[in-house]
């Protein structure tokens, strides 16, 4: 479990990424250290992609149905507009913003606040998404979280797509998705390549 570290001196600013497959409890662990924040009476805000509507237009919901009051914005650069007077900013779902979220992160930690950010380190296909993996090598702190593989039980870091589509970016949850160990992932994916070629 990640503490925060005690900083008592001087500037307080720096970044947090949760990475890890779908069903991992990313955005569990985001709000649960966004409430300690709370706790603590910081200033917090909380932004997430407007394209994520799954659970709620505005507010960022866990699978297991936490959620926290955010504000949906189109583009990274809008979290710099709103971010302001605060202590940390809270972003879920990384991966679907632009590549201008890297230079927003930054700029807010050198501010002095506490940047944390939650997002799918790879796509459905096992490869690095979006800006997740600058993200993590900017990062001060680096948490990640494993699934339960939906195949075999054992301990999953990718998720598999359970249809077909070639699109990078498909909103979905256990209708579309499953969490699935190395293994399995790699069986799934060779049986779906075999059916597209039938």
């Amino acid at each position: 479990m990640f503490i925060e570290p005690d900083i008592r001196e001087g500037t307080r600013g720096w970044i947090e990424v949760i990475c890890g497959s779908m069903f991992s409890g990313k955005t569990e662990e985001l709000i649960r250290r966004l409430k300690r924040a709370k706790i603590a009476h910081l200033n917090v805000e909380i932004f997430k992609p407007a394209i994520d509507t799954r659970y709620h237009h505005q507010n960022i919901v866990s699978h297991d149905e936490s959620s926290i009051a955010s504000v949906p914005v189109k583009n990274a650069q809008d979290i710099l507009n709103l971010a302001l007077d605060v202590d940390v900013v809270g972003i879920d779902e990384a991966q679907f913003f632009d590549e201008s979220i890297i230079t927003v992160c930054e700029r807010l930690a050198e501010k002095g606040i506490r940047v944390i950010i939650a997002g799918l380190d790879m796509d459905y296909t096992g490869k690095p998404f979006g800006q997740m993996p600058a993200l993590l090598s900017i990062a001060d702190f680096i948490t990640k979280l494993h699934a339960i593989c939906m195949q075999c039980g054992s301990i999953a870091s990718f998720s598999y797509r359970k249809n077909e589509k070639s699109s990078q970016v498909i909103i979905g949850e256990k209708d579309l998705y499953e969490a699935r160990c190395r293994s399995c992932f790699t069986k799934g994916m060779a049986e779906q390549t075999l059916n597209v070629q039938r």
